[in-house]
């Protein structure tokens, strides 16, 4: 957008306290996931946060976003390890929230700053909670199932449970194919790590188990599981790598990520694909059309829509001939099912002409937020809340 200033909180990267005892850990914005992850597991901590983009995330980035990591079904997203932080609204106003295990002080006020995408204030300083690190028991679990629906099932009846594996994931034939060519068979992959203390991943482990003993599958050495959960997370010359790639071939991998109660997920799946084959008018371009859930609930998960393509039109309307239609698709179906437009990446540009719809009635509460700490509308205009047409950026929507 013309006449932006971009601010840069990257100088801001001091670890400024690690605390074994509290277990908590302090960090400014700047500070690098990687760089705190691994001075905390040289002291046997950790903070259990492992997005795939760990290599580059930074702490107040990941507060902003409302980011996930591939643990979260055991340790939880950002907004559950974040115990206290530290932000700038416009003005210049400096809002702390302090560090308390809980409390019930009125509703939780660091909600209001942990998602907002830069939308209402720049966040400074971060303090998330910290667990034990104890990777010699892990336990790394692969099985290959006919049917996605058989695969989320396996997943529900785990979670229910009442077992927290930290990682429960089931992959589309066509998603896993780009992760485990070597193995899949065409198939649908499950994968689960089981960890913590001892005893409770030994428990963990113990279920999964008993769990596929009663399901139809084929085994996968645990070996290639735990080679390929070590090699997932992305640095920059990966993404370097990809981005020639893309531009050599024109060819491009978009995600879009929804979340929806177990009753409706195969629905969800089906009609994603279903409409994306016989509704994209570019539909011959798509050389991959896959999904994936990989973050589970007691009352449901995430699924993560994959999709590939090579550009036949021209460069400059791949956005809009590719990307924000096939976007628009997932995020239609999920609304209309009843789930979430966005489970984890944020709302950022295009998802925020859905935001009303998202919340309903209860964006009153986000736009009088939005009025409240920004009334002149200059953090990240169009991000989370729609911008009225014909306006120069300031003005957003305030109605339901």
């Amino acid at each position: 957008m013309e006449d932006s200033l971009v601010v840069d909180g990257s100088r801001m990267n001091a670890i400024l306290s690690i605390d074994p005892v509290d277990m908590m850990a302090t960090a400014q914005c700047g500070v690098g996931l990687q760089e705190l992850e691994d001075t905390l597991r040289a002291q046997g901590l950790t903070t259990g946060h492992s997005p795939q983009s760990k290599p580059l995330a930074e702490m107040g980035g990941l507060v902003a976003t409302r980011s996930i990591g591939q643990f979260s079904t055991l340790y939880g997203g950002i907004e559950d390890l974040v115990i206290g932080l530290e932000a700038v609204f416009p003005g210049g106003r400096v809002v702390r929230i302090k560090n308390v295990p809980r409390r019930a002080a009125g509703p939780d006020i660091r909600h209001i700053i942990i998602g907002s995408e830069g939308a209402l204030c720049f966040i400074t300083e971060v303090t998330v909670k910290l667990f034990r690190y104890r990777p010699e028991n892990n336990r790394y679990f692969g099985f290959l199932v006919d049917d996605f629906a058989s695969g989320i099932d396996a997943l529900r009846e785990l979670i229910t449970a009442g077992y927290r594996p930290s990682v429960c994931r089931v992959y589309s034939p066509e998603d896993a194919r780009q992760h485990f060519a070597d193995f899949y068979q065409g198939k649908n992959v499950v994968v689960f790590v089981a960890e913590g203390p001892k005893g409770i991943a030994d428990a963990t482990a113990e279920a999964i188990e008993e769990l596929f003993a009663g399901r139809p599958h084929e085994r996968v050495d645990a070996g290639l599981i735990q080679q390929w959960f070590e090699s997932l997370n992305w640095g920059q010359d990966k993404i370097d790598a990809e981005k020639a790639a893309m531009l050599e071939n024109a060819h491009l991998g978009f995600t879009t990520e929804v979340s929806v109660d177990w009753s409706r997920v195969s629905d969800l799946f089906d009609a994603v694909m279903s409409r994306i084959r016989s509704e994209f008018s570019r539909a011959g371009d798509l050389t991959m059309l896959g999904a994936h859930s990989s973050h589970s609930y007691q009352t449901g998960t995430n699924l993560y829509f994959v999709y590939d393509y090579t550009i036949n039109s021209s460069p400059r309307e791949e956005i809009e001939v590719y990307h924000k239609p096939l976007n628009a698709i997932i995020v239609e179906e999920a609304l209309r099912l009843g789930g979430s437009m966005v489970h984890h990446h944020g709302i950022g540009k295009y998802r925020t002409p859905w935001v009303k719809q998202e919340h309903g009635s209860a964006y009153y509460l986000l736009s009088t937020l939005k009025h409240a700490f920004d009334a002149e509308g200059v953090m990240n205009a169009g991000t989370i809340f729609p911008l009225e047409p014909g306006t120069d950026g300031r003005d957003f929507a305030s109605g339901p």
